[in-house]
């Protein structure tokens, strides 16, 4: 039932005080106050959703606590947060119908979407800046930047529309110069794994453009929100993102050339988006293969930065057989993932992306295709 008061607010907050003060004293509640009705008014009500806005993570030997405050709208609207231990981020995603192809589910570069944009609220989660550069404190001051160095992807099953998925994420450190962030991405309907991820970051001065290593103070800031033990999305021996990209070697079996980024491919910080080399990478395989398979592992070496102006070539070229590893599925065990060999109806590609003004690589790539499920 929806009471309707004055909008008087004095008037308000003294019948609430009378309203309680004679509840505490009878124990019941009175006869409702006879307050003046508005004609022609109309009152919609909604329920609140409330979702912190985290201040500070603070740690404390080994431990951390999530130190929290009333958010602006968009942190209650969206649904992720912090774990208790601040130390991993989860959100949760509805696939829309513009983030699937034609395979009626969510693409890949949908997926890498997903895991850019709860990677950017993890950071903003725990107070880094908002710039899309994720920095610390003392990285603006040096103006330090991350930059992606690798990306690797693994795809078991796809959401389709309407299915809704949980992302979590994390970071830690990688080496003097680097970071990593791992992601897991679970089916919300049941449980199940359904995609793995992981990434290796270094730091570069913005105004250089050169790598720099990390300094204990930048690490401390930054390892602030790390899990304290090693945790990896990929923890088993020998996995894929370990792999090796071998060159792709001329002349390439397929290619697609004169690519021009487009104005959308750009992100915030001007430069052409990572996801959108995962489109330029799957441009020149052969429609026969995306016809008959769907991707289960893309992996990306990201080796020069690409400008607005700049025309770009794709190259592809099926990896030679010795070169093929064994190809993985997942198998989900108490909500852990685990690989086992599957080399059955299985394409693996090479790729590469490179300036078509003077051949410089912009990316190395490699890609494993599985056939698509009978409908």
């Amino acid at each position: 039932m929806l009471l309707k008061v004055s909008c008087n607010a004095a008037v308000a907050a003294y019948a609430g005080d009378q309203i309680q003060s004679q509840c505490r004293v009878l124990g019941q509640f009175p006869t409702r106050p006879n307050f003046p009705r508005r004609r022609r008014a109309v009152v919609f009500s909604s329920p609140v959703v409330k979702a912190p806005l985290v201040q500070a993570v603070v740690s404390e030997g080994r431990a951390s606590r999530v130190e929290t405050g009333s958010g602006g709208l968009a942190d209650r609207l969206r649904s992720g947060g912090l774990a208790e231990d601040g130390l991993s981020y989860k959100e949760k995603f509805i696939v829309r119908s513009y983030e699937v192809g034609i395979n009626k589910t969510a693409t890949v570069e949908t997926i890498a979407n997903l895991l850019q944009e709860v990677g950017c609220n993890h950071a903003q989660s725990v107070g880094y800046s908002t710039d899309g550069f994720a920095t610390t404190t003392t990285m603006r001051k040096l103006h330090l930047i991350w930059v992606t160095a690798r990306m690797h992807i693994e795809i078991y099953k796809y959401p389709a529309w309407s299915d809704v998925v949980e992302i979590e994420t994390w970071c830690q450190g990688e080496g003097r110069i680097g970071t990593r962030r791992d992601w897991i991405v679970k089916d919300c309907a049941t449980g199940q794994v359904i995609g793995r991820a992981t990434s290796k970051w270094v730091m570069m001065n913005q105004d250089t453009r050169r790598f720099q290593k990390v300094s204990d103070e930048v690490r401390a800031e930054h390892l602030a929100f790390a899990p304290r033990e090693l945790r990896l999305a990929f923890p088993e021996a020998n996995n894929r993102s370990l792999k090796k990209i071998s060159k792709l070697e001329d002349p390439a079996q397929h290619s697609r050339l004169g690519l021009v980024p487009r104005r959308a491919d750009l992100d915030m910080n001007q430069h052409v988006n990572n996801v959108a080399y995962i489109g330029w990478v799957l441009e020149s395989l052969p429609q026969e293969i995306i016809d008959t398979h769907e991707l289960q592992a893309i992996t990306l070496d990201y080796r020069r930065e690409c400008q607005h102006d700049d025309v770009v070539d794709s190259l592809t070229s099926l990896e030679p057989v010795e070169e093929s590893g064994a190809v993985s599925e997942l198998q989900g065990i108490n909500g852990h993932a685990t690989a086992t060999a599957n080399n059955q109806e299985c394409l693996n590609f090479l790729h590469l992306l490179r300036l078509s003004r003077d051949g410089l690589e912009i990316n190395r790539g490699r890609t494993e295709w599985r056939k698509k499920p009978a409908l």
